[in-house]
This record gives C-alpha cells, sequence and structure tokens, in this order.
C-alpha cells in the first residue's frame, strides 16, 4: 500500500479518488514537529498540505521514503520545491482548483468595503441607528470605477471577469502574461474582452480606485506594495489582499489608512498566521476574513482530485 498523509485534510471526492486506485489514505494531523518522525514511521510516499504544514529541506532529507510533496492550492511557498524537485522528489500543485473561489471572496470584500458592510455589521449591536446611518452614508459603487488587479494569472482574470460584468475598468498589472481574452456572458451572448498587462505599477498606481493582488510572496521576502507605492496611489483607494501575507507591508498600510490614502482595506492572509496582528483584525477601516479564499466546497473538491489525479499518474 502507498501511503499518502493528507495532513492539512483533503476532500471526500479525493480520499475516494486515492482509494479507488489503490492508496491509503492517512488524515490524521500531525504537529509540525513531529512530521519527520511521523512520515519515517508509517514509510509515508506522499504528503498533501495547504497553507498549514511546511515541507523544507530538513523534511526532503530526513525522510527517505518520501516521493511526492502535494500543495492544495496555488502558492507553494511553504515548500522548498526547487530542493524537493533536486532531490528527485516530485511536486505538484493545483492552481486553477480554487480560482473561482477566490475571485468571488474579493469581489465579496469589494462592496465590502465600498459599503462599510465589515463595520456596520460589528456595530450594529450598539443600537444607536442614526448615528451608524449618517456614519455609513458615504458608500461608493463599483461599476464606472478602475480596479487594477497585481498578477493577471488564473485568479486575476477570474477576477477580472467579475469585475468587468459589474461595469469596472481593468488595468492588469503583470511581467509574465501577455495578452489575455476574458470571456463575458452579456444578455446571454458571449463577449470576449482582451486585456494586455502592464509590468510598470507605477505608471497606472495613481489611477486607480481599487488594488487586487494576486502574487506569490517574494523570494527576497520584500513587500509588493509598501509606502512607496502607497505615495503614489490615488487619495480613497479601496485594496484587497487575497494572495499572500507579506506582499503588502501591513505598518505601512495601517498608516496610509491614517492619512487617508487608503479608504479601507481587506485582508483574507496576514504576514503572522495563525496569530495576525490584532491591530489589524480589529482596525475600523480594515475587513478581515481567515484565509479562506479557497475554502468552499466546490473549490475543495476539485483540489481533491486534481490532486489525486496527479498523484496517480506519479505513483500509480
Amino acid at each position: 500500500m502507498i501511503k499518502i498523509l493528507a495532513n492539512d485534510g483533503i476532500s471526500a471526492s479525493g480520499v475516494n479518488a486515492l482509494e479507488a486506485a489503490g492508496f491509503t489514505v492517512i488524515l490524521d494531523k500531525v504537529e509540525q514537529d513531529n512530521l519527520i518522525d511521523f512520515i519515517n514511521q508509517e514509510q509515508v510516499v506522499g504528503v498533501l498540505v495547504r497553507s498549514a504544514t511546511t515541507v523544507r529541506q530538513n523534511v526532503v532529507d530526513s525522510c527517505p521514503s518520501l516521493k511526492l510533496i502535494g500543495r492544495g492550492g496555488v502558492g507553494m511557498d511553504n515548500i522548498d520545491v526547487a530542493y524537493a524537485r533536486e532531490k528527485g522528489l516530485t511536486v505538484i500543485n493545483t492552481p486553477g482548483a480554487s480560482s473561482q473561489s477566490v475571485a468571488e471572496l474579493v469581489m465579496g470584500h469589494l462592496f465590502a468595503v465600498s459599503r462599510f458592510l465589515y463595520a456596520s455589521y460589528k456595530n450594529m449591536g450598539d443600537g444607536e441607528f442614526a448615528k451608524l446611518k449618517k456614519s455609513y452614508a458615504k458608500g461608493v459603487e463599483l461599476r464606472g470605477k478602475t480596479i487594477g488587479i497585481i498578477g493577471f494569472g488564473r485568479i486575476g482574470q477570474s477576477l477580472a471577469s467579475y469585475a468587468l460584468g459589474t461595469g469596472m475598468k481593468v488595468v492588469a498589472i503583470d511581467q509574465y502574461t501577455e495578452t489575455a481574452t476574458i470571456s463575458l456572458n452579456v444578455g446571454g451572448k458571449n463577449v470576449e474582452v482582451q486585456i494586455t498587462p502592464t509590468n510598470d505599477l507605477s505608471s497606472v498606481i495613481g489611477d486607480l480606485d481599487y488594488i487586487s493582488l494576486h502574487v506569490p510572496k517574494q523570494s527576497d521576502g520584500s513587500a509588493v506594495i509598501q509606502m512607496k507605492e502607497f505615495e503614489m496611489m490615488k487619495k480613497g483607494v479601496r485594496i484587497v489582499n487575497a494572495a499572500r501575507g507579506g506582499v503588502i507591508n501591513e505598518d505601512d498600510l495601517k498608516e496610509a489608512i491614517s492619512r487617508g490614502i487608503v479608504a479601507a482595506a481587506a485582508l483574507d492572509v496576514f504576514e503572522n498566521e495563525p496569530n495576525p496582528d490584532a491591530s489589524l483584525t480589529s482596525h475600523e477601516s480594515i475587513a478581515c476574513t481567515p484565509h479562506i479564499g479557497a475554502a468552499t466546497v466546490e473549490a475543495q473538491d476539485r483540489i481533491g482530485t486534481e490532486l489525486a489525479d496527479q498523484i496517480k499518474a506519479a505513483l500509480g
């Protein structure tokens, strides 16, 4: 029996597909400090993770039975990918499975930061209805606004289709993607929109009403958006980060809000997970969710079956 440890969980569809192919799927949650011992004791051949578990060089070097590492999702910054592949391991992920779910969460956040949904919900219990109504009376519409999508891969393009559907103007910023075709259904007819990204953020950042980030954590650990970028932005910009913690400098974000540059922000990811800075999660102008971009039933089913297909191809 080939044993697969799904340390951060896997959907029932993924489990069923693997077991039907003769694999043994272990769903125990093994603490990070015990991961190496468990893999060696159980002779685990493949380990599947999301964002909670890291698979670094020490795991690769210490676990001779390990042949495959899988990431249920897009980013693989919690895995030493190049080193593992250099050592002959197969490293897989599911970059397309969660694109729609993440894009829909971002759209929810765009509405939330435009209409004070996060703050008004928290404060309705105070009972001062008339005062709250006045406080939250200056919302803005998405239609006609310009959104800058930094990182125009699968998730960025999925977000673009939703944004275009609400009547927003889309500016894409990406160093690798050339012209992308976004398909829309308008009045029952399919319409294709061509978007050519720019690779120069500074040339467009001052024109953006909204910004959404969809880039991996930078290899040098630097933030894509920090005070230099904030100071180039239009006053009143609204920002969403559902990519990776650290691609926005969190201290600079709070400063930009206090200076009136950023009207509101939404964060699904944080530098210090699972213990984000309380000054962010309690901030009146920041909507927060606990890294749930891909946490839909549909996305998890797709992730599970895609992982199973790749595992069967690699180890079957």
